[in-house]
């Protein structure tokens, strides 16, 4: 079994590079609420952006979506969630917290060891009003997924679109869940953002897709880099489908405290539509014209986190090694995932090389997320670098001046190569795709 990060060495170099941050921190912070910085944005952004070109821009079955966090009342008694979105919760009698009880290992309390009450169903729905008055009738719910949005607009897409089934609809977004128990840093949150896909099949091909999903959501988070021995299928058993789903399988990665859910892939059968027909009095149902027919789609529906997905990502790129008697800690970051692409660090301050470097960060700024750093020793930048997953780093250095060249550092080989700055853009765009870092025909170096 591949050896597990310690979390807290995560949360540290979040807070410390500035990808996440306690939310509220100035009051004392609000609990499970966190903050994403400068960095964690444009990597949280880059994970979002990298399943939207894998899910939708890289195919001709799938178009997007972006409904509205609130919706009509009756939408979430069709799905089931006003009703059955449900977790069991005890309460301790002593200290008064309270748990999920299924995940407690014994009938007692984890905090003080207490006595628990019976369990009771808690709705995880966020209850707000609408309107200025506050009453019944106002009472709406903010979403706990994105994927009824698109269940509803289904016509709407299937009208518009003029795609023909199988075909997805994507959707990003925003969703609240008020659980009982969070916990384990961004991994389980009552605010977060999801990767939810819908892809409408014929029924009797849905076992087919959804063989296919299963294996393509897998492929795609080794593609970005993370180890596949640190990631798993399991199959849902009979006695824990969700009620609406016929099939169901969780990719989950070794997190910190143990295996747990990365993405779900469910076959969810006709469930949402047929509901959604019968508690509107729509019919949403497919017309195939060359076949004559009509039905209601079955659903495949691959469903992630991208704070989830961010988390596993930096525990898998997360890296200590020694170089030169001295710890370098490195975040080995898929380049499409990197907030940083490109630093630019001038040898040193000195007014002699600042114009040059500056000239250098202009120049690859149109084409490259850049970051320019001259403060502190090279070495020093480097790290930092380093720590934030910055694949390369371009040095300008005095010789620059005079031969019109600089050099460029790979993150994970510590090799260098020089270049002209002339080619520094192609060179670039070329080592960020993929093309392997070979300093064999020029010169490399390991440097602190």
């Amino acid at each position: 079994m591949p050896a597990k990060v310690d979390m807290d060495k995560i949360v540290s170099l979040c807070k410390r590079r500035g990808f996440v941050f306690p939310s509220s921190e100035i009051y004392g912070g609000l609990a499970s609420c966190w903050d994403y910085g400068p960095m964690g944005v444009e990597l949280k952004r880059n994970v979002r952006d990298a399943w939207w070109k894998a899910v939708v821009h890289e195919r001709d079955d799938v178009v997007g979506l972006d409904t509205s966090i609130m919706m009509h009342p009756r939408v979430w008694v069709a799905s089931g969630h006003v009703d059955g979105f449900t977790d069991p919760l005890v309460e301790c009698k002593s200290c008064h917290l309270r748990w999920r009880a299924d995940e407690l290992e014994k009938q007692r309390c984890p905090q003080c060891d207490g006595e628990l009450t019976e369990p009771r169903m808690f709705n995880l729905m966020f209850k707000t009003s609408m309107g200025p008055v506050e009453e019944e009738a106002s009472t709406i719910y903010l979403r706990p997924e994105t994927a009824q949005g698109i269940f509803v607009n289904f016509e709407n897409v299937i009208t518009t679109s003029r795609k023909k089934l199988p075909m997805g609809i994507a959707q990003t977004g925003k969703s609240f869940r008020n659980e009982i128990t969070t916990g384990n840093f961004i991994f389980r949150t009552r605010e977060f953002e999801q990767l939810e896909l819908e892809y409408f099949v014929k029924p009797g091909t849905d076992g087919e897709w959804f063989d296919y999903w299963v294996k393509e959501r897998f492929d795609w988070y080794v593609k970005l880099g993370i180890r596949k021995e640190n990631l798993r299928l399991r199959q849902h058993g009979k006695d824990e489908l969700a009620h609406y789903a016929k099939d169901c399988y969780d990719i989950d990665y070794l997190f910190p405290m143990g295996w747990s859910e990365l993405e779900g892939i469910a076959n969810r059968g006709d469930f949402d539509l047929t509901q959604h027909a019968k508690s509107s009095g729509k019919e949403l149902i497919y017309y195939d014209a060359e076949a004559n027919e009509k039905y209601v789609p079955y659903v495949i529906e691959p469903s992630a986190g991208v704070d989830r997905s961010v988390l596993a990502f930096l525990l898998d790129a997360y890296d200590e090694e020694e170089v030169e008697g001295e710890k370098r800690t490195v975040v080995r970051l898929h380049p499409a995932l990197a907030p940083i692409k490109v630093a630019v660090l001038p040898l040193s301050r000195n007014e002699k090389l600042t114009p040059m470097a500056k000239a250098v960060y202009r120049q690859l700024c149109p084409s490259f997320v850049i970051d320019y750093d001259d403060s502190q020793s090279i070495g020093r930048r480097y790290r930092r670098q380093d720590e934030i997953g910055t694949p390369f780093c371009v040095t300008v250095d005095f010789e620059s001046l005079e031969d019109k060249q600089v050099t460029i550092r790979d993150r994970d080989s510590l090799a260098q190569i020089r270049v002209p700055v002339e080619e520094l853009n192609k060179i670039l765009e070329a080592k960020l795709k993929g093309e392997a870092f070979d300093a064999s025909s020029l010169w490399a170096t390991r440097q602190k």
